[in-house]
């Protein structure tokens, strides 16, 4: 075997890796190797600590946590859209951290749908979360329009991808908002924002991003590229906990949008406790919050978001697709023969921070695999998703969870389980 796919170059690599002092930072799984960060991220240490001085706050000073103690409550959300910021390539005043994925798409399309003449429609794709699709769906019945015809969607030539070719094509007349994923939650391909927000722009639609697989993962310049809007989870591969507040993003160009979701954490701060019954929206993106903040589900991303900070998306991005190439080139090698295919983008430029192996077996394999201390996570009909996260996972474990997947191949240990998901995929 050459060189390159023996358990001593991963040693090598790991032994030169400048993020490996982070991995110190996580709370690991005893005995185990966990590549599953592209649907929970561990938890960190200074994560627990911000939680654990919430708690502390709220233990000590009750109601006065809101103003005082560690980290007061009541500009905790616009704090860690600071932290935000830099992360999806902002301002500041453009980032919120506030309600979850699908609230804040249920708000974002509420404020910038507006169907009009011809433009009445909502173009989406086949391949995006099935959550963004319920919620567009519903917002397009609200408005009264049948979503079978006021829905489009952009079709795979394949399943696994999308032609942005095929996006800007459908981009007609009729379309008034485009709501697309950064990168594709199966395959793990990225779409290029710069260039669909430029091509809807032209045509005079507004366009945002659900980027929940990519925030955390990939750099990003949202200002720059002239999205008009994005949303996102933070406890992916942002480590921010189970349940996490999630995140959004309003171009400083759509400021004074009046919000579709009203409520009073969306107030002008120093008018929220007039309790006026006309409501003073922020001036910022801190206008589309809607109620109060879970402050217990905020904390924890103080610090986590910490580390991100001191690092930088470039070099966390570097070793993403270190891992994920050289992982790409073990499976080559040793798990071909089994009938694995690589359904994620070979182009490291089209690839997020995951690697979607498919396999006719992979819901069983996927039982295996746990049954080994490596923890995976499994799409239907037929997809293991790997994700060496750059914080916290070493090119041994990714030496270590291929050689583990030929055992199970080579043993049959597979046949033991059904070939069935479990409740919680």
């Amino acid at each position: 075997m050459a060189q390159d796919f023996t358990r001593a170059y991963a040693e090598t690599r790991d032994a030169s890796d400048s993020l490996a002092p982070y991995r110190g930072e996580f709370y690991l799984p005893q005995d185990g190797i966990y590549m599953d960060g592209n649907s929970l991220g561990l938890l960190s240490k200074r994560a627990e600590r911000t939680l654990l001085e919430s708690l502390s706050d709220w233990k000590e000073l009750g109601i006065d946590g809101w103003m005082s103690g560690r980290h007061p409550w009541f500009n905790l959300s616009e704090q860690l859209a600071a932290l935000n910021a830099p992360l999806v390539g902002a301002r500041a005043e453009e980032v919120m951290v506030t309600g979850s994925t699908t609230v804040n798409l249920h708000q974002l399309v509420a404020s910038f749908f507006k169907p009009e003449g011809k433009r009445t429609k909502i173009l989406a794709d086949t391949l995006t979360f099935p959550s963004d699709i319920y919620a567009l769906k519903s917002q397009l019945e609200l408005r009264g329009l049948d979503p079978s015809e006021h829905l489009v969607q952009v079709s795979s030539p394949d399943g696994r991808y999308l032609k942005e070719e095929d996006i800007i094509a459908a981009m007609t007349d009729e379309i008034a908002l485009i709501v697309l994923p950064t990168v594709l939650y199966r395959s793990g391909q990225i779409l290029d924002m710069a260039r669909l927000a430029k091509a809807a722009h032209e045509r005079d639609i507004l366009i945002g991003f659900d980027a929940c697989h990519s925030v955390g993962a990939i750099p990003h310049a949202f200002h720059d590229w002239g999205v008009d809007f994005a949303y996102w989870c933070n406890y992916k591969h942002l480590n921010g906990g189970p349940g996490s507040v999630g995140g959004l993003f309003v171009h400083e160009r759509h400021f004074g949008t009046t919000p579709g979701l009203a409520g009073w954490f969306g107030s002008r701060k120093d008018k929220q406790f007039d309790m006026d019954h006309t409501m003073t929206p922020a001036d910022d993106a801190g206008a589309f919050q809607i109620g109060t903040p879970h402050v217990l589900s905020l904390a924890p991303q103080l610090g986590a978001l910490e580390m991100f900070n001191e690092v930088g998306m470039d070099a966390i991005r570097e070793k993403s697709l270190a891992l994920t190439t050289y992982m790409t080139a073990l499976i080559d090698e040793v798990l071909a023969p089994y009938g694995f295919v690589i359904g994620s983008p070979r182009n490291e430029t089209q690839r997020g921070a995951h690697l979607s192996l498919e396999h006719p077996e992979a819901a069983r394999i996927c039982k295996a695999l746990k049954q080994h201390r490596v923890i995976p996570d499994f799409r239907a009909p037929n997809i293991i998703r790997l994700a060496p996260v750059a914080l916290y996972n070493t090119f041994t474990d990714v030496y270590d969870v291929v050689m583990t997947l030929q055992t199970i191949m080579e043993n049959k240990e597979y046949e033991a389980f059904e070939n069935v998901r479990e409740v919680v995929a």
